[in-house]
């Protein structure tokens, strides 16, 4: 048997476990005049419009599950995606635009996702369809302030260290529409949003930045997230002032919980990285591996993760009676704080680090890849590496240790091979890591 690819499959055996096709039909359903969606019901006779807004690399998918089930009981709506993540659709308008950082594309989309909900009335219901990418889809700026000055700071936070909770917070507070407030322009209407997690502990308010969700950040966690970082002095100065004026009440706050122009908004999370996990592991367990899922909340250093992670293998390694191959699954999202000028993301970083910490411990496989199929600004999931990749990397001339100070995981795959190629997988439920003990 071929282990890595092995891994691979189990990878993509989770992937499948949380597209949103299936999650969108297991939990909204039309039965006669009734809509229901989780534990919400809706009389239709009762509604006037429906309406669908939306954002994120799954929310495509997400949409075009929505229109099977609801056909022509949707008016008119709108959804923005990271490019290449369409989906058909013939009631709800799909559109493009880039992620990490937001473009001009961004903006346009989330324009329109606002006059849609602002035109929406108390009989109507506005369905809200969020992933992982949303923040930086769902985007706009303060005034005052341009894209460019957006753009380049937001490079500059999402490279800085800070936690998603921590990004969030600062982005929630230099926009007009995330931390609750899409959900407070859509007031009065209904508005019901259905989620797929990409943040450890699904917490609502930090998915996608929560544009539906009650904000428990203030402006002063933004500022206090720009000095922890050491990036306070290098924001552009309008982004700044717009934070310092929230904190001396020039700027309202974010809605907070118990808002009552909340109140008529719910929020659902429908996929999570622990049904990834899940699916994954029956897939290994149908071709003849045990195994069992170690954590759903993985975070922390990229590095120090991989460390943590070779050593539970070690550990399972020497136990006695271990009936081997062995599966052991991780799912989280790591931070990756970085300095070098190379190309990658924290998965192939992972797994970059992971290969040399392998290099001299033989029948152990290691993938580490992002659901969504990217992983940082290239087309690659992630990676797979064992205890080989290093040692034939360095018979071949490439210096790991280099790529890896560089942070240019993506060229040293590309080069010593392991990459692990998926395409838009059209879901996002944070990442996988997948260990084999052969």
């Amino acid at each position: 048997m071929n282990y890595s690819e092995t891994a691979v499959d189990i990878f993509k055996a989770g992937i499948e476990g949380v597209k949103p096709d299936h999650l969108i039909r297991g939990n909204v359903l039309v039965h006669a005049n009734k809509l229901t969606i989780g534990p919400h019901d809706f009389d239709l006779a009762a509604i006037s419009r429906i309406y669908v807004v939306g954002a994120g690399k799954a929310s495509g998918l997400m949409a075009k599950a929505l229109e099977q089930v609801l056909g022509d009981l949707i008016t008119c709506g709108t959804v923005v995606v990271k490019y290449g993540h369409s989906a058909p659709c013939r009631r709800i308008e799909m559109l493009e635009a880039a992620h990490p950082y937001p473009d001009a594309a961004g903006v346009a989309a989330t324009n329109k996702i606002v006059d849609l909900c602002r035109g929406a009335g108390e009989k109507d219901l506005v369905i809200c369809l969020l992933s992982g990418g949303g923040s930086a889809l769902l985007t706009d700026y303060p005034d005052g302030s341009n894209l460019d000055e957006l753009m380049k700071f937001s490079k500059m936070l999402v490279n800085s260290g800070a936690s998603i909770n921590e990004i969030n917070a600062v982005r929630k507070h230099l926009s007009s529409v995330k931390g609750g407030q899409l959900a407070r322009i859509a007031h009065p209407a209904r508005m019901v949003s259905l989620m797929l997690s990409d943040v450890v502990g699904d917490p609502l308010d930090v998915i996608a930045s929560g544009p539906t969700v009650a904000d428990t950040s203030t402006f002063g966690d933004a500022v206090n997230v720009l000095v922890k970082y050491g990036i306070d002095l290098t924001v552009p100065a309008n982004l700044l002032q717009v934070l310092k004026n929230g904190c001396s009440g020039k700027v309202p706050e974010t809605p907070k919980p118990g808002d009552p122009m909340l109140e008529h908004t719910a929020n659902l999370i429908i996929g999570r990285n622990k049904l990834a996990l899940e699916s994954g592991l029956r897939y290994a367990e149908s071709k003849g591996l045990s195994g069992e899922i170690i954590t759903d909340r993985l975070e922390g250093n990229t590095e120090e993760i991989a460390g943590m992670i070779v050593s539970r293998a070690v550990e399972f390694q020497k136990s006695m009676g271990l009936h081997k191959p062995y599966c052991l699954l991780f799912g989280g999202e790591t931070t990756l704080k970085v300095t070098g000028n190379g190309l990658g993301g924290r998965n192939q970083h992972l797994a970059l680090k992971v290969a040399f910490l392998l290099k001299d411990l033989a029948g152990v496989i290691v993938l580490a890849g992002g659901t969504d199929g990217t992983d940082g600004p290239n087309d690659m999931a992630g990676a797979v590496v064992d205890c080989n990749t290093w040692r034939k990397a360095m018979d071949a001339g490439i210096d790991g240790k280099k790529y890896m100070a560089d942070f240019d995981s993506f060229h040293f795959f590309q080069k010593a091979g392991g990459h692990v190629f998926t395409g838009p997988t059209m879901t996002n439920v944070m990442d996988m890591v997948i260990v084999i003990l052969a």
